[in-house]
């Protein structure tokens, strides 16, 4: 028998302090730093973003997640062959995120690792658990996009610190006689490193270089559309499908302006762009699956429907996944 992977369950999670750009625009004032609602929502489509408490970790975030994923699929966590978290915020240097979080649904035994792609982070964890589904290797999976940007903000810069959030988004991936995912197409190039990059690390118990966030937001605006447009084509030439046959593109939420531009050169309505960045902000590897499973629970994605993943981060990566639900 062929083998295929199917999505069969949407979950997702939100740590409950939602930061209003009100909210963020005082909190930056008392610390010199101008900004507003205007501002941000002219330049970002953003209007509020979700930040964890201390102490609360990626994985605590991707744990519930993926229990509301697999109630939805209708399946037991100790049914699970694999967890793949892609995630640019682990909860330490090591064991991976995957781990902690496996042994917080109470299993064992599984493989489970991270994936570390920034904000193309689910793409490319999509990409590999299917691929290991249609090996043999695994048979239910799950993939979890998990992160804590509000951990790694310079909030002294404006330009930055008002874009991200904290979230978690997850799918039970299963084994199906036919297919689900259809085609995917990833890529890097490591050129351009420092347009986006955490330029930091711990040595010796001390932090070597920065640890906070930097972006050239011109340069990235620059790539990401057009790469993003690209990796849609060649991954509708892979199932031998047309951009008239999606019907729910779902980017990664970064920037309104990223997402209806890629929307434009794929000549879809925007009525078809799936759009939570105004309320989530951008949580990198978390954005895909947390857009996916807000339009599966409100009703606008239904079984049956062609749905478009891209995603665009640093390292420079960027990728695309096309899949019927």
């Amino acid at each position: 028998m062929a083998r295929f992977s199917s999505i069969t369950g949407t979950g997702s999670y939100l740590p409950p302090r939602r930061v209003t750009n009100a909210d963020l625009a005082e909190e930056l004032a008392a610390k010199g730093v101008e900004t507003s609602d205007q501002w941000i929502v002219e330049r970002t489509g953003i209007r509020a973003r979700h930040f964890a408490d201390d102490g609360v970790t990626s994985s605590d975030l991707g744990v519930e997640a993926a229990r509301r994923a697999l109630e939805a699929a209708g399946i037991a966590a100790s049914e699970i062959d694999l967890i793949i978290v892609a995630t640019s915020t682990p909860d330490m240097i090591f064991p991976s995120a995957a781990c902690i979080l496996q042994h917080k649904l109470g299993i064992a035994g599984c493989a489970a690792f991270d994936v570390q792609a920034v904000c193309s982070g689910f793409v490319y964890a999509l990409t590999v658990a299917d691929s290991l589904i249609k090996t043999g290797t695994a048979n239910k999976a799950l993939v979890i996009g998990a992160e804590v940007f509000s951990r790694i903000l310079d909030f002294s810069d404006r330009t930055t610190c008002v874009l991200f959030g904290d979230g978690a988004g997850a799918v039970v991936l299963e084994l199906s006689e036919t297919p689900g995912i259809l085609a995917s197409d990833l890529h890097a190039d490591g050129k351009h490193v420092g347009i986006l990059c955490v330029p930091g690390t711990v040595s010796g118990g001390k932090v070597l270089g920065d640890p906070l966030l930097k972006m050239d937001g011109q340069a990235v605006f620059k790539l990401a559309v057009g790469v993003l447009e690209q990796a849609a084509r060649a991954t509708l030439a892979k199932a031998g499908r047309e951009a008239a046959d999606i019907d729910w593109l779902i980017p990664h939420q970064a920037n309104i302006r990223i997402m209806q531009g890629t929307a434009r050169k794929l000549k879809l309505p925007l009525d078809k762009l799936v759009v939570t960045v105004d309320q989530h902000g951008n949580t990198s590897a978390a954005s895909i699956p947390l857009a996916l499973d807000a339009a599966v629970r409100s009703g606008k994605i239904s079984r049956g429907q062609t749905l478009m993943l891209e995603g665009v981060g640093g390292g420079f990566t960027w990728g695309a996944v096309l899949l019927d639900f």
